[in-house]
């Protein structure tokens, strides 16, 4: 009965070593040294590995968002047996760090949710073009790392007249089925890039580089369509204009090829005839227009086109548009029309002005080149 006993329990002990021997192998709770974590508690499981059943008990806050702390091992682990976890391996760890996780809002990704919200809407343009002011300053936003999704307008309101918004965001949250709710309000201005004067500027100053600047100025400050730098450099101004006035399309005009009481040449040229002369400008103008000048030898006044600098082209009945400029005061002919011409130079003299309108030609000194040997 004894050897029964006996056998009986050394049978049962066999098979308890087993399970004992598996029990040293169940890895030891170890400290971790740098700690991560998204929510507003640090937990057991988050500061050891194999926390085991013990890996849900909250035992800290958490830093702010975006920021880490610091514990020493000697906090961590006072504050682990209170919670009865004990025999924890820390190897050669002097302190942990804990970092909370967090998702950050620059002030620049809401300006342009803002812009986007309001963009070709309530005769806005592009979102470019509008310069958002807010009427709080809005520094960088830091919110909980589950706030994954992106800034979805829910509720827009603009004032046109003002340029005044208030606009309502919500943001999806992992965590949540509530979204996270954000609200921004401020004034909205659309701007146009144009052409600005660097100096007073007069009429008759063509402008330089060094006149202009690039800047971004309210559309309703423009009132037009902007002129650009490049359009701008070389054109004549309509009016003289200060320091500081952005510049339109409108505003600019060809620089003038001829200035009213100018001394210009007046060129008359028809196929076979060349003839220029003296005149004054009765009135200014750009290259192309057609201006009224006084031909100073017969006083009488004729209608041309500027065709270069102080050079004015007098159109010919036979002529549909100014021919190549000319220069000096001279005339000439070919041999064959030497008879004609005379008798033109002649009438331009003595003929009324009331008969030489047809022409439009001016009085002129008449020299016939002399003729070639064949």
């Amino acid at each position: 009965m004894i050897r029964a006993t006996l056998a009986t329990i050394s049978t049962l002990l066999a098979l308890a070593l087993p399970a004992a021997a598996a029990d040293d192998f169940i890895a030891a709770p170890t400290l971790r040294a740098s700690v991560t974590v998204t929510s507003d508690v640090v937990r057991v499981g988050d500061l050891i590995d194999n926390a085991g059943s013990a890996a849900l008990i909250p035992v800290y806050r958490s830093p702010d968002l975006g920021t880490t702390g610091t514990l020493t091992v000697g906090q961590v682990l006072s504050v682990l047996r209170a919670k009865q976890v004990i025999g924890v391996m820390t190897g050669d760890i002097k302190e942990v760090q804990v970092t909370r996780l967090a998702r950050t809002l620059a002030s620049k990704d809401i300006e342009n949710a803002v812009a986007a919200a309001l963009e070709r809407r309530f005769g806005l343009g592009d979102a470019a073009n509008l310069t958002i002011t807010f009427d709080r300053s809005v520094a960088e936003m830091r919110l909980d790392a589950s706030n994954s999704g992106a800034l979805q307008p829910v509720a827009t309101r603009y004032d046109a007249r003002s340029g005044r918004f208030d606009i309502a965001f919500e943001i999806a949250n992992d965590g949540n089925a509530a979204p996270t709710k954000l609200r921004f309000a401020g004034t909205a201005i659309e701007t146009v890039e144009v052409a600005v004067l660097t100096r007073d500027i007069d009429r008759a100053e063509l402008l330089k580089s060094s006149d202009l600047s690039l800047e971004r100025r309210p559309k309703a400050e423009v009132a037009g369509e902007p002129a650009s730098r490049d359009r701008s450099i070389g054109m004549q101004l309509r009016r003289g204009m200060r320091a500081g006035t952005p510049i339109r399309a409108a505003d600019l005009v060809r620089p003038d090829f001829v200035v009213r009481d100018q001394a210009v040449t007046i060129i008359y040229q028809v196929p076979g005839l060349y003839l220029t002369t003296r005149g004054k400008a009765i009135e200014s103008g750009a290259e192309g227009d057609t201006v009224s000048v006084l031909n100073l030898q017969s006083k009488r006044t004729l209608t041309g086109v500027v065709t270069g600098r102080g050079q004015v082209t007098v159109q010919g009945a036979s002529q549909s548009a100014p021919m190549a400029p000319a220069v000096e005061q001279t005339s000439s002919v070919k041999r064959d029309n030497v008879p004609a011409a005379a008798a033109l130079a002649q009438s331009l003299i003595q003929t009324p002005t009331a008969e030489i309108a047809q022409a439009q030609i001016p009085q002129v000194r008449l020299s016939q080149a002399p003729a070639k040997s064949e």
